[in-house]
Parts: structure tokens; C-alpha cells; sequence
């Protein structure tokens, strides 16, 4: 794991403003840090930038844009900050959650009127699962690569410098905890130091260190059938360095979770079909949760099963939800959707009990019609029951994306354990502290893309005005 260096280091050349990262945090960062006039030097530590972002389905939540308004959708910082209060418990740093409520929609403003980022509102999606209102700012595509792609192009076109294939190793600082500059890797094996005025660390969570995940999430990193879906570079470097630093850290046992990935083809599966009705059986063809009362909780609830998976089990109705969007096309392709006439033939297909899964099928019937309860408390009422051709999806859980990090003030600015800021270090994105509280169940749908792309929007600025 790389360090840090107290030192008086010496530097072949100085930038004002280092960002670490070229995900959408640090695109963000170094495109605000940029547009205030400080020069940009970018360093991301793959030769082709891959990461979280690019991973994701590249949703925005945020509140009060102007996208929301002209969508029609009413909604405020106001509501947005109760909601994540609410959703956490009051669990979450209540100055992160007003940071983040407050300058979400002003960040998505910006990227779309300066620098023509084509966000627009997914208007179907209805599993809000925790917002009030729906804030699901998106792509045309429903892609991450395109609005990574997007970001990527408007940085190149701000004039900022960006290194790829540059794996920092060393951050140099004072005994003040400034920080100086570092070095980095090129993939020549060939090292350079840096000198800067203001660092900003985009480098993404924990979620790929084991130890980390062991020592910090305990829940998830003792499960028996532990599974990560994410970027392999998120191995918590940045919050590393800003612990050595002295930076403090809060939330790090908040993390997302998705209880629908494909299995074995780590495909997202798109979860409208389950908000509209489907539901998900284990290997005995039982349910064994509501599953619409907690997408990232749900990770758990999946991997608590036998064998660690489970099956999603919909109809023509509600494949005709899903069948255009890409992931679901990708999972066709690589046969990974199974389908059957009967309960029975689907059962046999998919190694369940036909029994089990027929009781399950006719106890949804019931429930549907509001002749009995769910026994996991979810409302099926409004939802058709599943009936003539039947579709399977085999699916897991994993742990996405950590949601904890480095504690942060307004700024973006790191900050020790007494609320002191860090001269000159910020962060952003999974390196800074999320708006998710503690544990799984604290996460709201596209909270990780609203940090980063927020967080990064305020790093840039504030780091362009270091001195």
C-alpha cells in the first residue's frame, strides 16, 4: 500500500491544483478546479479509466434542478436532506447530508449549462426507495460509460492535463499536514514527483481491500459467500492517506449493496421488474424477504440463502418492462434469462422444488388480491400476479460500492478529528464520507454518483482558490 512522507521533497515540476482519480469525482474536481482557473493535473492509475462510474448504471440523484422542474417533478434541498436523514436514521453526518442536499441540484445545473452533460430524468423508475420524489437523474443510454464519456470530453475541452497509466505511491507533506506534492508511477516503471498547492483525492472507496471490507464492515466481509462487484482499483488509498495524514473518517461501516446481480454473469438486473410485481425465491423456491423494501439491504438478505443466490421470477408482463433497457439485453445475449410454459417446467429448468415454487406462485395470487398478507410485510396490492409464460434469473448479492470515508467540512475539505480542516487536502466520491450513515440499509438509490459528481463540483473549486 503506498504512503506517506514527511518531508522536504523536491519536485521537477509544481501545479497548483493534483487531483487523484478519473472517475466522476474527480472528473467533477478537476473540471471545477479547471473552470476556476487553477491549472489541472489529473493522474488516474489505469492505462484506460474503468472504474466505479463506468460500472454503474450512471444515475444522479439530486434534487431542485432544473431537469426535475421542466420533468415536472417538485422537490427541494429541504426535502432531499430529511429524506436522507430519514432514510439513515439520523445516522448520517448531518453537515455532509446538508452539503450534499443543498448543492446536488446546482451541480447537475452546471454540468448540463456549461458543459452540455445530457442528464434527463428516468420518469418510469418508481422504486424510490427512500426519496420522496423521484430524483433519478440519468443518461440517454441508462449507461455509466456515456456519462463517464461525457465528463471525459468536457475535461479535455477545459484544457485540463490528465496522465493515465499513473499509480501514485508517495504523498510528500509538512509536519503541518500540508501536503507538498507526491510521486507516481508510470507504466514504464519509470517514478515522478509533483509538487502542488492542493491535492484532491477521487480515488473511490475500500470495497476491493479485503482487510479493509474485514476490519470496517464486519457484516459483509465475514459472509459466508462474500462477493464484490466493483472496480479492482478501490483499494482505499485515498483514505489511507488522509488517515496518515491525520484526517478523520466517519460512516465506514456504510456501504451499497445490490441483491440482483446475475449469477455468474455479474450483470446488474434491472429491478423495475420487481418493484412491478416479480419476486425472488432461493433454491428451495420459497421467498424470503420483501423484496422491495430495501434494494442494498437486500445483498444481504440473498447471501443469508443456501448456495448464496436466489432466482427472480417474472412474466411476459413484466419482461415487457425491462426488455429494451441494456443490461437486460446483455443478459439474453449471454443466455442468462431462463424461460418456461408452467410453474413446473420453470421449476425443473431452474432446480427448485416445483411444489415449493407453485405455493409461492399461489400465495402471490392471494396476496395480490388482498386476500392475505405478506409475511415479510410487502404490498402486493396494485400488481397483477404473474400468470401464462414465466421468465428466471439467477441472482446474488454483493457489496457495490463502501460509502464511508474521510470526514469532510463544506469545502469538501479533509478534516481532522476536531473538525479542523487539513491545509490544503480534499475529497470526494468514495473517498469522502458519504450521505449513507451507517450499515447497508441507510443507502438512497444513486447516492454514490450524487456524492461524487457533488463532493467533486465543491473540492474543485474550493482547492482552485489555495494559495
Amino acid at each position: 500500500m503506498s504512503g506517506v512522507e514527511r518531508s522536504n521533497a523536491e519536485f521537477e515540476i509544481e501545479v497548483p491544483v493534483i487531483v487523484v482519480g478519473a472517475g466522476a469525482a474527480g472528473l467533477t474536481a478537476a473540471l471545477a478546479a479547471r473552470e476556476a482557473g487553477a491549472e489541472v493535473l489529473l493522474l488516474e492509475r489505469d492505462a484506460v479509466p474503468r472504474g466505479s462510474t463506468t460500472m454503474s448504471q450512471g444515475y444522479v440523484c439530486a434534487a431542485a434542478s432544473k431537469v426535475q422542474r421542466e420533468s415536472g417533478v417538485e422537490d427541494d434541498a429541504d426535502a432531499f436532506y430529511r429524506d436522507i436523514m430519514a432514510r439513515t436514521k439520523n445516522t448520517a453526518d448531518p453537515g455532509v447530508a446538508r452539503t450534499v442536499a443543498d448543492h446536488s441540484g446546482p451541480a447537475i445545473d452546471w454540468l448540463v449549462d456549461r458543459h452540455r452533460i445530457p442528464f434527463r430524468m428516468n420518469l418510469p423508475w418508481q422504486g424510490f426507495f427512500g426519496h420522496s420524489v423521484n430524483r433519478m437523474h440519468g443518461m440517454p443510454s441508462r449507461r455509466g460509460e456515456e456519462l463517464h464519456g461525457a465528463l471525459t470530453r468536457a475535461v479535455d475541452e477545459i484544457g485540463v492535463d490528465t496522465i493515465t497509466g499513473a499509480h501514485v505511491e508517495t504523498l510528500y507533506a509538512d509536519d503541518d499536514g500540508r501536503v507538498t506534492g507526491l510521486s507516481f508511477r508510470r507504466e514504464d516503471g519509470s517514478v515522478e514527483r509533483v509538487g502542488c498547492k492542493a491535492l484532491v483525492l477521487a480515488t473511490c472507496g475500500f470495497g476491493a481491500n479485503r482487510e479493509m471490507v474485514r476490519r470496517f464492515i464486519p457484516s459483509f466481509g465475514t459472509a459466508p459467500y462474500y462477493r464484490y462487484f466493483g472496480h479492482e482499483g478501490n483499494e482505499g488509498e485515498g483514505i489511507e492517506w488522509g488517515m496518515a495524514l491525520g484526517g478523520a473518517v466517519g460512516s465506514m461501516d456504510a456501504f451499497q449493496g445490490y441483491g440482483a446481480l446475475a449469477d455468474p454473469y455479474g450483470v446488474i438486473v434491472n429491478y423495475d421488474m420487481v418493484m412491478r410485481g416479480a419476486v425472488t425465491v432461493n433454491i428451495r423456491g420459497e421467498r424470503f424477504s420483501n423484496e422491495n423494501l430495501d434494494i442494498s439491504a437486500q445483498a444481504l438478505n440473498i447471501l443469508e440463502q443456501p448456495d448464496g443466490t436466489g432466482w427472480i421470477v417474472f412474466d411476459e408482463a413484466r419482461r415487457a418492462i425491462v426488455e429494451d433497457l441494456p443490461e437486460f439485453r446483455d443478459l439474453l445475449a449471454l443466455g442468462g434469462v431462463r424461460s418456461a410454459g408452467t410453474a413446473a417446467e420453470l421449476a425443473e429448468i431452474i432446480r427448485v422444488p416445483a411444489e415449493a415454487l407453485a405455493r409461492t406462485l399461489a400465495d402471490v395470487v392471494e396476496m395480490a388480491a388482498g386476500r392475505a398478507a405478506c409475511p415479510f410485510g410487502r404490498d402486493f396490492t396494485g400488481h397483477a400476479p404473474l400468470t401464462g409464460r414465466l421468465y428466471a434469473i439467477r441472482t446474488t448479492g454483493a457489496l457495490f460500492h463502501t460509502q464511508g470515508g474521510l470526514k469532510i467540512d463544506a469545502n469538501a475539505q479533509v478534516v481532522r478529528a476536531d473538525a479542523t480542516p487539513l491545509p490544503n487536502l480534499f475529497a470526494a466520491g468514495g473517498a469522502a464520507q458519504g450521505i449513507s450513515g451507517n450499515g447497508v440499509d441507510g443507502y438512497l438509490p444513486a447516492a454514490g454518483l450524487c456524492t461524487a459528481i457533488t463532493l467533486g463540483m465543491l473540492a474543485g473549486r474550493a482547492a482552485a482558490r489555495i494559495r
